[in-house]
């Protein structure tokens, strides 16, 4: 069951980031349809915008494809406890950066400000569940660690969530903007409120207090 739920977390993560390097690395980012609703607006400039999304696609992909591994991987010996911590160091330092270009982005972000004030609280949630994991493994308080460690990655995954629930959300609305903008904040809110449904009962399992 972990390796098929690794398996699974780890293929639709992969299809995402394969989708976003395709998209942007391969081909005129202009052509890219998001791009072109945005390019509608006169007050929208690809250029710096692109380079920030750039660096966000590499440090969020980095992310997103190192979470199956850290959440569902046995340490079952010294090396793979050393090669846990490498790339949690690595994860954490890439959502700490991809955080804060984000903050960036979500001021143009489309859907107005519904959107912005969405992806806006995101990142500062995303990297406040980051650093409380940090904090906690600093503490060696390891469960508590694990436990904020999922939310982070929960709101990381939101890069996969946010696809998913574009597309029915276009269907049903007819339109772009005001799908994007429920995206905007089902992505990640409702990611979030299935991890803390999962933390809770494995809180209750193991009889921990501190969650």
């Amino acid at each position: 069951m972990r390796k098929t739920r690794m398996f699974f977390l780890f293929l639709f993560a992969f299809l995402i980031v394969a989708y976003a390097v395709i998209q942007y690395g391969f081909y005129d980012p202009k052509l890219a349809g998001l791009v072109q609703f945005k390019l509608k607006s006169p007050d929208f400039h690809v250029t710096p915008w692109v380079y920030f999304l750039y660096a966000h696609i590499a440090t969020g992909a980095l992310a997103l494809l190192i979470g199956p591994f850290q959440i569902f991987r046995k340490q079952s010996n010294n090396i793979a406890q050393r090669i846990h911590r490498r790339l949690g160091k690595i994860y954490v330092a890439c959502i700490m950066i991809s955080g804060l270009i984000n903050i960036y982005l979500s001021m143009f972000a489309s859907g107005g400000w519904v959107a912005r004030t969405g992806f806006f609280t995101m990142d500062l949630i995303w990297m406040y569940t980051t650093y409380m994991a940090v904090a906690k493994i600093m503490r060696k308080d390891i469960q508590a660690h694990r436990y904020w460690m999922l939310r982070s990655y929960a709101i990381t995954f939101a890069a996969v969530t946010l696809r998913l629930y574009q597309v029915p959300l276009m269907i049903l609305f007819g339109e772009f903007e005001p799908a994007y903008r429920i995206s905007a904040w089902l992505c990640w809110v409702v990611n979030l409120l299935v991890i803390e449904l999962v933390i809770r009962k494995s809180a209750v399992k193991t009889h921990s207090v501190e969650v």
